[in-house]
């Protein structure tokens, strides 16, 4: 693939759902902690750079992975995906190629997964490419709005959703492709008129289609490899997965 990848992933959350002093990122996972497994995968689908957008207990994060060939940024307000990705803007000052964009608490996807969604990508020749999954409940996720064709037009948090909206099965993982011109242009444009008063990164669709860009969507196949540990519970269940591949 011509077009040179890098990497950003998010891990400056504090966790709190996690009821632990401990930064989410760095809960161990099969005996390492789960951001690890991101900048693993990274490097599986050739990655040529990775940068690590981080906040809380950034020292503690920092000393653990010294010596991993990685760039850390630090966000050092949490105001939302959006904004944690803008945060990542000087690091990716001379690259024009493709960002991809991993979460540091999914912990279970594999390249195979990532690299359909590069191929996606790249063969649809979008600007955004979006991974997404179907869930039987899709609850607090974030849903895909389509158009006929299947071009992406919005992603809605689940807490600015109507009740139509929210009978939709297809969620946002928050695991992306995006054409790194376009993404940084887009995040420094970003409101935050939002239930939560954030900047979500998911904006960049609408803009990316005011803008009459491709927007598209690869779909993973196991809900359980893009399972996002917010809880201990989500990270024991993830414990008993790994060990049953």
């Amino acid at each position: 693939m011509p077009n040179t990848l890098w990497t950003i992933i998010l891990a400056a959350g504090k966790g709190t759902r996690m009821n632990s002093d401990l930064a989410k990122v760095l809960h161990p996972l099969c005996g390492k902690p789960l951001l690890s497994y991101s900048i693993k995968l990274a490097r599986a689908v050739n990655s040529e750079k990775i940068v690590v957008v981080i906040g809380h207990q950034s020292d503690k994060i920092r000393g653990m992975f010294q010596d991993e060939d990685t760039v850390f940024v630090e966000q050092k307000e949490q105001l939302g995906t959006g904004h944690a990705v803008l945060q990542a803007r000087d690091a990716f000052k001379d690259h024009t190629g493709t960002v991809l964009i991993l979460c540091g608490d999914v912990p279970l996807l594999k390249p195979g997964t990532v690299l359909a969604l590069r191929k996606r990508h790249q063969s649809e020749k979008a600007a955004v490419t979006v991974l997404t999954v179907v869930l039987d409940d899709p609850g607090t996720y974030g849903r895909v709005i389509t158009d006929l064709n299947g071009q992406i037009l919005r992603i809605v948090e689940a807490k600015d959703a109507t009740n139509e909206e929210k009978k939709i099965h297809e969620i946002n993982t928050g695991i992306y492709c995006v054409e790194s011109p376009f993404l940084f242009k887009a995040v420094g444009v970003l409101q935050n008129k939002n239930a939560q008063g954030e900047f979500y990164l998911t904006d960049i669709i609408g803009i990316a289609n005011r803008s009459g860009l491709i927007v598209q969507s690869c779909r993973a196949k196991d809900p359980s490899e893009v399972m996002g540990i917010n809880t201990i519970e989500d990270l024991e269940r993830a414990n008993q997965i790994s060990l049953g591949r």
